[in-house]
């Protein structure tokens, strides 16, 4: 695992969060913008077919597919389809769609493979700290109430049965909660879509997760920038050049809220059902599955400076951390991270 130096605020590039420049763009590029999922998505295509473009017909397949994983995956949507699962007041098996269950079924071994630091059923103790759709609280709640809702958390309470396909729940006021999954779902089936039109130079972007394939303007990898973990601001902490890879970044630097002068982060350890308190400040993990590198992201933000890169090591992940350090950061990588970011 490489180590460098304490890296100072305010070294930045050229770079925006998730995005890519050339000075010198050669190849003709088309870009795509729109809202989906509470955030904005972008889509750049590097010297794509003509008729892959003509028209409106992409933009509104890219469209049709982020509105159909919203509702597949969105709890602030009563008619989505994980809303009517946490809505089930049943231990029963409860019949889902072929996709949902896949989805689910591919969450909970990713649970498995983290010892929980990731885990879908996390919902409760999220709402209970302000996070989740009830909407911010201004104080940390009630101990009694943490424990109350870490009874109701534990992916091991969850089940799927996908040749049916179906899921089960141990308990009937389980809560399902895929904000640490969904918007990596997202980028892949619109790098899907777009394959499937021929479409082989790319870069899809929703709400800073991406997904880069092929080269970019220039004939060069992919520059994408990692954003500088402050409270205010933005800035880039590194650009790294990539390609063929789902990007995914997690941080607690963004949503939180202070109280009594202590901040309070949204990404909750289910497994303490507390924010977490480290000083991993951000975590960016390269996976062929930008899904699978946003869930593995947050489930290394959770485990912390220590245990998240010694994980990453282990399980040969392209991992990436920023650990804070008086007024600056402390770089860690994993070899894989590394080798694939040095060609």
């Amino acid at each position: 695992m490489a180590v460098t130096v304490t890296l100072r605020l305010g070294l930045l590039c050229c770079l925006l969060l998730g995005g890519a420049c050339e000075r010198a763009a050669r190849l003709p590029q088309h870009e795509l913008h729109g809202h989906t999922m509470g955030t904005e998505f972008s889509v750049k295509l590097v010297s794509p077919p003509p008729a892959a473009i003509a028209g409106s017909a992409l933009r509104e397949a890219i469209v049709a597919a982020l509105e159909h994983v919203d509702a597949l995956a969105s709890t602030y949507r009563p008619d989505s389809e994980i809303s009517a699962v946490n809505a089930a007041a049943t231990t029963d098996w409860l019949p889902v769609s072929a996709e949902f269950c896949a989805v689910i079924e591919r969450a909970l071994a990713l649970s498995g493979r983290t010892g929980g630091a990731f885990d879908i059923t996390v919902g409760p103790l999220v709402n209970l700290w302000g996070f989740g759709p009830p909407g911010a609280v201004l104080e940390p709640p009630a101990e009694d109430a943490v424990a109350a809702a870490r009874r109701r958390t534990g992916f091991g309470k969850l089940h799927t049965d996908c040749d049916v396909p179906a899921v089960r729940k141990d308990r009937n006021d389980l809560y399902l909660d895929l904000s640490g999954w969904a918007k990596g779902y997202a980028v892949d089936r619109v790098a899907a879509l777009l394959e499937e039109r021929g479409i082989g130079n790319y870069l899809v972007e929703i709400g800073g997760e991406l997904r880069v394939h092929g080269h970019n303007a220039a004939g060069a990898r992919w520059a994408v920038a990692v954003e500088q973990p402050r409270d205010a601001g933005r800035g880039v902490q590194r650009v790294v050049r990539v390609t063929d890879a789902g990007i995914a970044t997690s941080g607690d630097y963004r949503n939180f809220f202070v109280y009594e002068g202590r901040r309070y982060s949204h990404t909750i350890d289910g497994r303490s059902g507390r924010p977490v308190a480290h000083d991993l400040a951000s975590v960016t993990v390269l996976d062929r599955s930008a899904a699978r590198a946003d869930g593995m992201a947050t489930a290394l933000l959770v485990l912390g400076p220590e245990d998240g890169p010694a994980l990453a090591e282990r399980l040969g992940l392209a991992g990436y951390f920023l650990i804070r350090a008086g007024d600056g950061f402390v770089e860690r990588t994993t070899s894989t991270f590394d080798n694939r970011t040095s060609r």
